[in-house]
């Protein structure tokens, strides 16, 4: 190893974290059953790398380098801990430490035993899938707070008080049987799903970060799809990333514009991954079973058999949301099923539909609703409600090429 410079050093570290961090956290608190001294542990290492490393050079496997200091440091934390109290089972921990290989073994993958773990009954049910989040893929207490509705100061304090009791109580990193899988399935499929729509948010796949948050998502999925084959909607939600994800390439023009699911070229969707997510489906299918992720996959491969067939069958599509409503009761659901009806019946069946909605004020702020209500508005010719409703949802949307997008339906309205 050679010196290098701090911003190689930076970006390598950087990396490894966006690649490993879940499997090195899992992996270390696998062994102690302690997510937050796994963290610290961590963080020691990489803050390690970042002073180490241009001086000595990366080492060539970064992610082993890692995970060999981190497990110094846990050795050591554990050692000044018995100075203080002297315990079986903490010396047990030293002595398997000791007898571990080191740096140039394989890492097996803990991850979906940390998920389930984080998933255990005796953790507190709403602060189950925040954890998973922040242990298995690393995100922040703000942005999960966000997600969550809830203040970063609050969940901080949740997250922390989740990991101690998962320390506390010995919860077991394992799989679970099948008779208790059911709850902590849904969490652990939940998770999932979150990570894969925050890497979907970014809809041209250019940030990095949240491009790997998608394909980590994918990556889950399979996982679990493959040790779970007979959980029909493990099937269905891995069905449902991979419909999405074969759509990306056609979510943006050259000129990197917004370009809706109606207007997308046909001929950019991955028909590899497609095939995939309709072969994944059947299966589930089989087992009669239906589930939310079957369902919303089941509206995707609606859409996807457009290349197919030429058409969009929208009643099929509005049937389909008909019963994800009666699963979920979630607006967001009802605003597609409006969609759904303005394509099958009209736009005035579709605008009652919405309008069902009422004053539900979680919708206040949600821009899908407002450019919906837009629509539909301006094609019954309301143009003065149509307006201000795009003006609600192009204040509402972050990302500039829909911002645009809605801004062009808006000035062809008025003109």
């Amino acid at each position: 190893m050679t010196a290098i410079g701090s911003d190689i050093a930076r970006a390598v570290a950087e990396a490894a974290a966006r690649q490993s961090y879940g499997k090195l956290i899992a992996y270390l608190a696998a062994r102690s059953r302690d997510v937050a001294g796994a963290e610290d542990a961590l963080a020691d290492a990489f803050a390690a790398a970042l002073e180490q490393w241009p001086r000595s050079g990366v080492p060539e496997r970064p992610e082993a380098w890692l995970l060999a200091v981190a497990r110094r440091r846990s050795v050591d934390a554990v050692r000044r801990r018995l100075t203080r109290e002297a315990n079986r089972d903490h010396l047990k921990l030293i002595a398997e430490e000791m007898e571990a290989r080191m740096v140039d073994e394989d890492l097996p993958d803990e991850r979906l035993r940390l998920m389930f773990a984080c998933a255990h009954p005796a953790i507190e049910a709403s602060i189950r899938a925040p954890l998973i989040l922040q242990t298995i893929l690393g995100f922040d207490a703000a942005t999960i707070a966000s997600a969550f509705l809830v203040s970063p100061a609050a969940m901080s304090q949740r997250l922390v008080r989740a990991k101690a009791r998962i320390h506390e109580i010995g919860i077991p990193f394992r799989i679970p049987e099948r008779a208790e899988l059911g709850e902590r399935l849904d969490t652990v499929l939940e998770a999932i799903y979150a990570a894969f729509a925050e890497g979907w948010s970014d809809p041209a796949g250019t940030e990095t970060q949240r491009r790997n948050l998608a394909t980590e998502g994918i990556w889950l999925g399979r996982l679990v799809a493959s040790l779970m084959p007979d959980e029909p909607e493990a099937l269905g939600l891995l069905a449902l990333m991979l419909f999405a994800e074969a759509r990306r390439p056609a979510r943006r023009n050259a000129a990197g514009d917004y370009v809706p699911l109606a207007e997308q070229d046909l001929a950019l969707w991955d028909g590899a991954l497609i095939d995939e997510a309709e072969a994944l489906l059947r299966h589930a299918a089989t087992m009669e079973l239906i589930g939310r992720y079957q369902l919303e996959a089941a509206v995707q491969s609606a859409h996807v058999a457009r290349r197919l067939t030429g058409h969009t069958d929208w009643v099929a599509i509005r049937e389909l949301y008909d019963a994800l409503l009666s699963i979920v009761g979630s607006p967001v659901v009802a605003i597609n099923r409006a969609v759904a009806i303005a394509e099958a019946e009209g736009a005035v069946a579709g605008l009652a539909a919405l309008y069902v909605l009422g004053d539900d004020k979680r919708l206040n702020e949600y821009q899908p609703y407002w450019a919906a209500r837009a629509g539909l508005l301006a094609r019954l010719g309301n143009v003065s409600e149509a307006t201000e409703a795009y003006d609600r949802a192009i204040g509402l949307e972050r990302d500039p090429a829909v911002r645009r997008f809605l801004q062009g339906k808006r000035a062809v309205l008025r003109n």
